[in-house]
């Protein structure tokens, strides 16, 4: 019984911390893309494009903060002529201080080429 309580006790505490730590995360998550498209950042890319998809997943809820222009002409909101005037090639390209960042990047990364905390 004695053991049983503990192991309860336990797993809320373990529940807790996880809420937690993840209210957190999303809070951090706000805040740099908030600052990136403060600073001008952009990423562009297609609704199509399996690493569009993974670089989305990867900001989760906070994306909606991040400043997206879809490429291809059957997308939401698509804005091909940005995309072309950008010189963008491939997806997923972020431009940060008027520099091309093809590819996939880590939300550490992106901080630190646009000078925002996370």
């Amino acid at each position: 019984m004695r053991a049983r309580i503990i192991v309860s006790l336990s797993l809320v505490l373990l529940l807790a911390i996880t809420l937690g730590c993840i209210g957190a995360s999303n809070d951090a998550k706000d805040n740099l893309a908030k600052c990136l498209t403060s600073k001008g950042v952009k990423m562009y890319g297609a609704y199509w494009c399996p690493h569009c998809a993974n670089q989305k997943q990867v900001w989760g809820s906070s994306f909606k903060y991040i400043d997206y222009v879809e490429c291809d002409p059957n997308g939401a909101n698509a804005n091909p002529q940005a995309c072309k005037d950008a010189g963008i090639s491939g997806y997923p390209t972020w431009i940060i201080n008027g520099l091309k960042y093809p590819g996939e990047e880590d939300l550490g990364t992106l901080a630190k080429l646009a000078g925002c905390k996370y």
